[in-house]
């Protein structure tokens, strides 16, 4: 296929710059250049070569974002490490295909003469989108999500959702690539002054518009927050080691822990305490002293308590085991259940066991589990009035459908509680977490997080992290929420944006493939 040293370098580069986009070892401004080199790379290649070059940049990349798999499947999979290794190559080379596709089809388009601005972004955020959701979906670090911290930049999710920031850096990273392009006489023959002083126009405005737009909301938001109605939250996080977690044993020590954290921390009326997926590691539905502890735990503090256990549901002789989250009231009564829809492979399930039965789960505890029947959120009825509250388990937290399912629902407040001990000292935590964000800005809701070993946060409908836990500290966070009912495009529409993406892509495929029979004529 030919591929030189510069064009290695290039593509290496590009992989490097999209690594260091995202937590936690980089920041999101190498995103907004980090196609450059990609770009550089594919001038003069043929379809099949800017497909290498493509997956190259991408698999160099997800090496970067995606080295924790390693870690999980070796340390809680007890797996080999060249298995653990090998997994994350896997996957790295699966997600790199993604970029392999984007780079040929820059190519292809390219030698039609579509300009590189309108089938740059269009071509991106398709195959992004597609790869959040084929195969079950995996919407984990998409483009946009590398601007978590930037509060103005991303409050146009709640109208595109993530997608639409993801479509702005493309296109800016479009701007920058012809600006340097035009440097050399060959391509400023080709593309005349007006053209690029256009592009740049147009980077400028959107830039300048995305911008102004994310503060004038901001504010607007920030307004309407001062008349909802407050309820005092309160997050615990136990720092439970992975290890012991589904140790018998230590059942009785983690319930002292979680008990113990929650009546110091504990809201001084009628507020809401929330622990994390799986914090209580029995299950809880079953009458003993393990319940009657949790149940004295919210008739003594007066709160609502919400925390994660395995469940199950019982046909006959047939059970199905959940990942499930019980809200308590005030006087100990379980005022709801939530069931977690959305299951990892291997996580919670494995894929096929049937034809692969020497293939286990990587997280140990219960058994395969259950998907639940929908996202409904759970009451609270009280001196507060009746209120809605929406609750993720885990991974659902990085899911669009999820919040938007909620807020359609009557959602007034999110709440994500996970267990991200598996994933250790590495990365994957802030991934996590930046992700989780832009629930809340989609939806313009205030959404609180519990994590068994960090990171805690509360977040409010801006996306602003007002507050948040280090990781492998036991502690809590104190705050207060405000139940939000602000409509937004994107939780009432979806993605929009996206499907105008799809329906451009093909209008630019039709004229591309229309040229290209007119050249063999």
């Amino acid at each position: 296929m030919g591929i030189d040293i510069r064009t290695l370098f290039s593509a290496l580069l590009s992989g490097a710059l999209i690594f260091l986009s995202f937590p936690k070892f980089g920041a999101g401004i190498p995103a907004w250049v980090a196609f450059v080199p990609l770009f550089y790379a594919l001038q003069g290649k043929r379809v099949m070569q800017g497909m290498a070059v493509g997956f190259i940049a991408g698999f160099s990349a997800c090496i970067g974002i995606f080295y924790w798999i390693a870690f999980v499947v070796v340390h809680y999979g007890y797996l080999p490490v060249f298995v653990g290794i090998a997994v994350m190559l896997l996957l790295s080379a699966y997600l790199a295909l993604y970029m392999a596709v984007f780079s040929a089809g820059v190519v292809y388009f390219s030698r039609s003469e579509i300009p590189l601005i309108f089938s740059g972004p269009l071509l991106w955020t398709c195959l992004e989108y597609v790869k959040s959701h084929v195969l079950t979906g995996f919407p984990w670090a998409n483009l946009g999500h590398t601007q978590y911290l930037y509060g103005p930049m991303i409050q146009i999710a709640h109208v595109t959702g993530v997608f639409g920031l993801s479509f702005v850096i493309v296109f800016i990273n479009v701007v920058v690539f012809d600006i340097l392009k035009i440097r050399r006489s060959e391509d400023r023959r080709r593309m005349p002054v007006w053209k690029i002083s256009a592009e740049v126009l147009a980077g400028f405005v959107l830039l300048a518009a995305l911008y102004g737009y994310g503060m004038m909301r901001s504010d607007q938001v920030r307004k309407a927050m001062e008349t909802a109605a407050i309820l005092p939250v309160s997050l615990i996080q136990g720092n439970i080691d992975q290890s012991i977690k589904w140790n018998p044993a230590f059942q009785r020590e983690t319930l002292r822990i979680y008990a113990s954290l929650s009546r110091q921390a504990a809201p001084s009326g009628e507020g809401l305490i929330v622990w994390p997926e799986t914090a209580a590691p029995f299950f809880f539905q079953d009458r003993n002293d393990m319940q009657r502890d949790v149940t004295a735990l919210a008739s003594q503090t007066g709160n609502w308590v919400l925390f994660g256990s395995p469940g199950y549901r019982q046909e006959g002789e047939h059970i199905d085991f959940q990942n499930s989250a019980f809200l308590l009231s005030p006087d100990g009564r379980i005022a709801g259940r939530y069931d977690k829809v959305h299951l990892v492979p291997y996580g919670e399930y494995v894929p096929l066991r049937r034809f692969f039965p020497f293939i286990s789960k990587l997280v140990v505890g219960i058994g395969d589990f259950r998907s639940g029947p929908g996202y409904e959120p759970l009451l609270m009825h009280g001196s507060r009035g009746r209120r809605s509250i929406g609750v993720m388990i885990c991974y659902e937290g990085i899911l669009a459908e999820a919040g938007r399912n909620y807020r359609q629902r009557g959602a007034e407040l999110l709440v994500n509680i996970t267990n991200d001990a598996w994933f250790g000292n590495t990365s994957a935590p802030h991934q996590h977490l930046s992700m989780t964000v832009f629930r809340a800005v989609e939806n313009r809701l205030f959404l609180v997080r519990a994590a068994n070993t960090g990171i805690s946060a509360i977040v409010d409908p801006t996306g602003t992290i007002t507050d948040r836990s280090r990781l492998f500290e036991e502690g809590t966070l104190r705050g207060t929420v405000r139940f939000m009912n602000l409509k937004t495009f994107y939780s009432a529409h979806g993605d929009v944006l996206v499907y105008g993406c799809m329906m451009g892509l093909i209008l630019i495929l039709t004229v591309s493939i229309k040229k290209g029979r007119r050249r063999d004529d």
